[in-house]
């Protein structure tokens, strides 16, 4: 096979070892407005380099990554799609709900197979507690809650064109919740605060948030975000229950260190995490490894827009329910 990237940026970078590894791979051309960093990636990993997006759509491409800039990636999903061309792409398919709304019916109408890529989703944690959740373990479920807590903020460029902490961040713990326990969200209530930098405030957006969100059984999960968390880059999640309690996420290099004497989850001796790259690394290989099967077309896409759609309208309530000081439904945002 042979696989376009669009995109030789640091996940691009990811993305193309990935590729470079797998069997059925035979090769890889890369397109990135940055000739050079383009024919940095493709010296290091074997690929090719395509000078355009025209010349990379016209490699005879079996499959296309799309890890290009964020406000690329509508116009690339649906022109592969139009062309008939599997494609991965990093989230969001587009800034918004409204935009994401216009790629699913733009792809919907093609039977092309577009892949999202929330990498959670083929973490081993993740997956195995929604496994267990699945086969009844925990009992009836009650409560489940995942964070996601960044050592440093981003740099003050990329805030203003972030679309908020609950677009860019926590739409992974509300894709988490919703993969783990198989269920919808109905309604949230969610909270921010602006602690650090000026620029998230001037922007809009805040540094920190948490959101209460109730699922359509009953099920509370309970979600949280930071963009200075000192002590490390931690995602965990959690999920408590009538028979039984599991978490995803606790280890050596979890960055949490008890004062009362227990032994600690993390800090014994392994360095925390300081990226996604390296707590997900993984994670990103197997939803590589698992597009390339859909672009061969021996599976279904374990992440269709749709699902992305879904958890856009969840974090898109949040930011209303923050900015309103109310609880919001679903339905509210729903195009």
């Amino acid at each position: 096979m042979r696989i376009g990237l669009a995109g030789a940026g640091r996940i691009g970078a990811r993305h193309a070892e990935t590729l470079r590894a797998l069997p059925s791979v035979e090769s890889f051309v890369v397109a990135d407005p940055d000739a050079d960093r383009a024919h940095r990636i493709a010296e290091e990993y074997g690929g090719r380099v395509a000078d355009s997006v025209d010349a990379l759509f016209d490699a005879g491409l079996d499959g296309l990554v799309v890890a290009a800039a964020t406000d690329a990636h509508a116009e690339l999903v649906i022109r592969a799609a139009r062309a008939g061309l599997p494609t991965f792409c990093e989230k969001p398919l587009a800034p918004d709900s409204v935009g994401t709304l216009q790629v699913v019916q733009a792809v919907r109408g093609t039977g092309t197979p577009v892949h999202v890529g929330f990498q959670r989703r083929f973490d081993v944690g993740h997956v195995a507690l929604r496994d267990a959740i699945a086969a009844g373990r925990l009992g009836r479920l009650h409560t489940v809650r995942s964070c996601t807590l960044d050592p440093a903020p981003p740099p003050a460029a990329y805030v203003r064109v972030s679309g908020g902490i609950f677009r860019d961040c926590a739409v992974h713990d509300i894709d988490a919740v919703r993969f783990v326990t198989g269920r919808q969200v109905v309604e949230v209530t969610a909270s921010g605060a602006n602690k650090g930098e000026d620029y998230f405030a001037e922007s809009g957006d805040v540094d920190t948030c948490a959101a209460l969100l109730t699922l359509d059984d009953g099920t509370l999960a309970i979600i949280s975000e930071t963009r200075y968390n000192g002590a490390g880059y931690d995602v965990r999640f959690e999920a408590l229950g009538s028979k039984d309690s599991l978490a995803a996420g606790f280890g050596e290099q979890t960055p949490l260190t008890p004062v009362d004497g227990g032994s600690a989850a993390g800090t014994l001796g392994a360095l925390p995490c300081q990226g996604f790259l390296e707590r997900f690394g993984p994670a990103y290989e197997a939803e590589i490894a698992a597009f390339v099967r859909v672009a061969a077309g021996q599976a279904d896409s374990p992440c269709p827009p749709e699902e992305a759609l879904e958890g856009f309208y969840v974090a898109e309530a949040c930011d209303r329910s923050r900015r309103e000081r109310r609880t919001v439904t679903i339905e509210e945002v729903r195009q």
